[in-house]
């Protein structure tokens, strides 16, 4: 049995140390000439391992030697080539953010968990919320707004009180960050091929930044996004403890 195998690791040192382990018993590989790669710490190394590898479309197996490990197995050095062989697959696909910021500058990034607007500065932001470019609501006034994949909804979105999605449904979450005015708005569920537009109101007195997983852009007029179904990475768990799972036992956790 064999497998062309890549390891990263985040510099935490049981990391380090589970790298240096496994690549003495299993080899490694170059990513370009990998058909695996196992992704060593938390859940944001497997974000950053995520976002590295999708011009080749390996498959990722995270093994969790970080703080949080939503997405990571549980860690072993015995037995990896039959749990790889045994491993569930689910694919998943990212968002696209497009942003215009001061000045005209235009950017775009992707999101695997999810994309936040976040006010800058002490005032609240004030933004206006279309979807397929029809506008749903005139004015949001709150410290930021969340879109979640189903793959992230169980992160930041969840905190801010958003929906847990299943992670095979074709939906988006939109979860508002302490709401002001409409108090009581909660966010909204939305088709997956949704094409969602947020602009900025009164963007000089209250500035927004908008965040793509780790990209950062400051300043932002507008933003829009969707998902982008030309990409696909692919993430492996254990039988019986599969992100599907994760996400289902999520739901009923006190």
């Amino acid at each position: 049995m064999t497998r062309r195998i890549a390891f990263v690791a985040s510099d935490a040192p049981e990391a380090r140390d589970a790298e240096r382990e496994l690549v003495a018993r299993y080899g490694h590989h170059t990513l370009a000439d990998a058909e695996t790669v196992v992704a060593l710490g938390g859940d944001g190394l497997m974000l950053q391992t995520l976002h590295r590898v999708l011009p080749g479309g390996h498959a990722i197996y995270g093994m969790h030697r970080g703080s949080v490990g939503f997405l990571m197995n549980d860690y072993s050095a015995d037995g990896l080539l039959e749990r790889l062989d045994q491993a569930a697959v689910t694919a998943i696909h990212p968002l696209r953010m497009k942003t215009i910021a001061t000045g005209e500058e235009r950017r775009e990034a992707l999101a695997f968990n999810e994309v936040s607007m976040l006010r800058q500065r002490h005032q609240a932001a004030k933004l206006r919320i279309s979807v397929d470019e029809k506008v749903r609501m005139e004015e949001l006034i709150c410290d930021g707004i969340i879109i979640a994949t189903p793959a992230g909804s169980t992160a930041y979105n969840l905190s801010a009180n958003g929906p847990i999605l299943p992670i095979n449904s074709p939906l988006l979450a939109i979860t508002p960050i302490s709401a002001f005015r409409p108090r009581r708005w909660r966010g909204a569920i939305l088709p997956h091929d949704a094409k969602i537009g947020i602009e900025v109101l009164e963007p000089d007195k209250r500035p927004v930044a908008a965040v793509a997983d780790q990209e950062e852009v400051r300043e932002v007029q507008l933003v829009e996004v969707m998902e982008d179904q030309s990409l696909t990475v692919r993430l492996m768990f254990d039988p019986g403890h599969t992100l599907a799972e994760r996400v289902l036992a999520e739901q009923f956790r006190w």
